[in-house]
């Protein structure tokens, strides 16, 4: 049985928080497009305005096994917010050890403490593992809907005619 804890990130938090995002985005095979640093972690997520929240897993020796990035958005057909799970991650060999459950049961206290309407997040369409566990708490896809995205080149060279 493993005993860790779940606790909200600090300033202090910066080089796990970094570690945790090159962590996914080599499991998601991504980590060509990771362009974060510590000062832009800093900057947008303990500045004047934090643009993101994060959760900590640690084990009793405070040793980090995972991490939860998530921020608010607003859906106008509720009229609530939402909980917007960008990233979870634990280390592949903490898996299995409820810590993702623990996350999900932390995340749901805070969604309710903002009186959310929905909590939502993406998952990658191959990472059948995630979507397993993701389904065994209840989740469901939502159908009919496709994320669009428009890159920093585009925001940059961006035009209407």
């Amino acid at each position: 049985m493993l005993n860790f804890s779940i606790r909200n990130v600090s300033e202090n938090d910066v080089d796990t928080i970094l570690f945790f995002i090159n962590q996914l985005a080599e499991y998601e095979k991504l980590s060509d497009q990771v362009y974060a640093t510590k000062e832009l972690i800093l900057k947008y997520g303990f500045g004047d305005r934090p643009y993101f929240e994060a959760l900590l897993a640690e084990d009793d020796q405070k040793k980090p096994l995972g991490l939860a990035l998530y921020f608010f958005t607003f859906s106008t057909f509720l009229s609530q917010p939402t909980l917007y799970l960008e990233d979870l991650f634990v280390l592949p060999e903490y898996r299995g050890n409820g810590v993702g459950k623990q996350f999900f049961r932390e995340l749901m206290s805070i969604a309710k403490q903002h009186n959310c309407g929905r909590v939502e997040w993406s998952v990658l369409d191959w990472n059948e593992p995630s979507i397993q566990f993701y389904a065994s708490l209840g989740a469901t896809p939502v159908n009919g809907w496709t994320v669009y995205r428009l890159d920093q080149k585009a925001i940059d060279t961006f035009r209407i005619d």
